[in-house]
Formats: C-alpha cells, sequence, structure tokens
C-alpha cells in the first residue's frame, strides 16, 4: 500500500512476513524489525530534540503563513502573466517553477514538522 501525501509517494512500511518462513522465523524476524525501528525512534529524537528541542502552534503558524504567501506568490504571478492572453515565455515559466518550488519546499517543511510530532521526535507545547 502507497500513500499520496503532497507530492511525495510513500510506500507502507508495515510487516510483511515471507510466505516461506515458519511461524517461529517470523517471530523472531518481527522482533528484530521492532528492535531496529526501537533503534531508529531513539536515535530520531535524540537527534530532533538536540536541534529543535520543542516546538509551539506559533512555529506552525510561522510555517502555515510561509506556505500561503508562497502560493499566493505562485498563482497570482501566474494570473498576471495570463492576462496577455500570449502564450508564457521561457523566462516566465522559469519564473513560475521556481515560484511552484519555493511554494512546494516550505509545504514539505510543514508537513516534515508535523510528522516529528507525530511521531513523538519533537516535543510540542500547545497554546
Amino acid at each position: 500500500m502507497s500513500t499520496k501525501t503532497s507530492s511525495v509517494r510513500r510506500t507502507s512500511d508495515h510487516f510483511e512476513p515471507d510466505a516461506n518462513l515458519d511461524p517461529q522465523a517470523q517471530r523472531r524476524l518481527r522482533g528484530h524489525l521492532e528492535q531496529i525501528d526501537y533503534i531508529a525512534y531513539v536515535s530520531n529524537r535524540e537527534v530532533v530534540g538536540a536541534t529543535l528541542n520543542k516546538i509551539d502552534g506559533k512555529a506552525f503558524q510561522r510555517l502555515g503563513v510561509a506556505a500561503a504567501q508562497a502560493r499566493t506568490r505562485w498563482v497570482a504571478t501566474a494570473l498576471t502573466a495570463a492576462e496577455s492572453g500570449q502564450p508564457l515565455s521561457r523566462a516566465q515559466v522559469d519564473q513560475l517553477a521556481e515560484l511552484r518550488r519555493s511554494y512546494e519546499e516550505i509545504s514539505d517543511v510543514y508537513e516534515a514538522m508535523r510528522r516529528l510530532v507525530e511521531r513523538g521526535y519533537l516535543a510540542y507545547e500547545g497554546q
């Protein structure tokens, strides 16, 4: 199973036992995978926590406003370019592509920060 998140497609990372493994080997493998997941969790929590410590609603609001501003610049620029009724020039297309990338980048940061909180890597202090 895969999940569409923004413009990124992630595949499911759930344990799916190999049909050729006997049940005891599957349980052992599942146990190893749980240990690996826990090691990754602790590592992420330590690294993220040491760098970002904790986050509050104002930080999410700042990123949300930055994303809204970037999207607005991108759309407003496209509307202005389309007003002439002429095909867009290469420079206009390049400018729109850069504005879109800026919007997508800040939106991806917002989603990444949300996932950090969701997964417990980053402490969230509500307002």
